[in-house]
């Protein structure tokens, strides 16, 4: 098998390949070492250790010289009984057994516990072994972890330039016109009327409309909150266009006395959904640049006819139901309807797609050749990530 470090030389995976493979080894290195002293030796010596030096510390002055006799036994029992328990193939088992034998006399003094700390410190290479293990395995864990992100992101790349590639496949020269003008022509349509109608039409007709289209899935317009149509529908206030009565709701109190009944509740209900209203606008009614695929824009078209046709209806009422052509928004809804139905409209559409989605860079990337060559170096980032993943596997 080849070294997947060796691999990932020339790919953007080389350092966290080399990352990986660094912390693989020293987890191998340090586990041959523990290995050859035998693991439950070294846990046994460490422990020990652990254990003899709390007993130093903790009765180094009450087991000494004339110190208190019931410490004295206690200490001397337990540090035997340490010593003795240790495995004889542990590490430092005989360093205990001499710091023991030298404990085993009827008094104790400094000496005595210098020279216990002085022969097990050659125990402390266990606590040493396994603190490094432990560091070793964290670092391991940490390097599997950076190599998995990193192989997301490459992922994520390679999609990317997998779609620059495919999108890179359209005649980037071709006038996008033809798409363009029947779709702004009908999203003007919709802003003037729904501009109009919100000016000129009651609040009560706007929401009944905006309450449909929330019912719609294709259309995608919020719903309006139900304390404020619930007002809408049956205040008299409601009668009114709603640009009216987001002008009443600035009045005050004195003022809106003169133009509804209940000015409380007009400001309780219109007021407090001022961040609603801010942003109420015709956009769930347009359609968006680049447009939808054929399929799915004809039936979008379709759930918005029932509003494009009530806008000219409303208009036709105000002497207004035509944009400045002369054409009604439901002549520009059929128009788009019509060109979804052509050859053509999936060619332009995905021209407008690339228009759109490609920057400057991928641009430039797409002029000079270097997709291929990127995704090339891409996948064998990934490639050499998972080939290290699988070579480098701590058991």
């Amino acid at each position: 098998m080849a070294d997947p470090a060796t691999a990932a030389e020339s790919t953007p995976a080389a350092d966290v390949v080399d990352e990986l493979e660094t912390a693989y080894r020293r987890v191998r290195d340090i586990e041959s070492e523990i290995d050859e002293i035998g693991e439950a030796n070294v846990e046994a010596a460490a422990d020990a250790y652990r254990n003899a030096t709390r007993l130093l510390d903790n009765y180094e002055d009450s087991a000494t010289g004339t110190g208190d006799f019931t410490a004295y036994l206690q200490f001397q029992n337990e540090f035997i009984a340490l010593a003795e328990g240790l495995p004889e193939d542990a590490l430092a088992a005989d360093a205990f057994q001499r710091a023991s034998d030298r404990m085993d006399k009827r008094r104790l003094n400094e000496s005595d516990f210098e020279f216990a700390r002085e022969e097990i410190e050659a125990a402390a290479e266990a606590v040493d072994l396994l603190e490094r293990r432990e560091a070793a395995h964290s670092e391991y864990r940490q390097a599997r972890h950076d190599a998995k992100a990193r192989a997301d992101e490459l992922d994520s790349e390679a999609d990317r330039l997998r779609r620059v590639r495919d999108l890179g496949g359209v005649d980037l020269d071709t006038s996008l016109d033809p798409l363009r003008e029947p779709v702004e022509a009908y999203n003007t349509a919709v802003r003037e009327a729904f501009d109009e109608f919100r000016r000129t039409e009651s609040a009560r007709g706007l929401f009944e409309l905006l309450a449909a289209a929330a019912e719609r899935p294709l259309v995608g317009a919020d719903r309006p909150p139900r304390d404020l149509i619930e007002y809408i529908r049956s205040a008299p206030a409601g009668e009114e266009p709603l640009a009216t009565l987001r002008e009443y709701a600035d009045y005050s109190p004195s003022k809106l006395d003169h133009y509804v009944d209940d000015p409380g509740a007009l400001r309780t209900h219109v007021a407090v959904h001022q961040t609603y209203l801010n942003r109420l606008g015709p956009e769930p009614l347009l359609v968006d640049w680049p447009p939808a695929e054929a399929g799915v824009l004809r039936a979008r078209l379709r759930e918005l006819a029932p509003f494009v046709r009530r806008f000219d209806a409303a208009l036709d009422n105000e002497g207004a139901a035509s944009d400045a052509d002369g054409e009604s928004i439901e002549y520009h809804r059929r128009r788009l309807a019509r060109l979804t139905r052509t050859d053509d409209y999936d060619r332009l559409r995905q021209v407008a797609v690339a228009d759109s989605e490609l920057s400057a860079e991928e641009f430039d990337m797409l002029a000079a050749g270097r997709v291929d060559e990127e995704l090339a170096a891409i996948e064998d980032g990934i490639e050499a990530i998972d080939t290290a993943l699988d070579s480098y596997a701590v058991e």
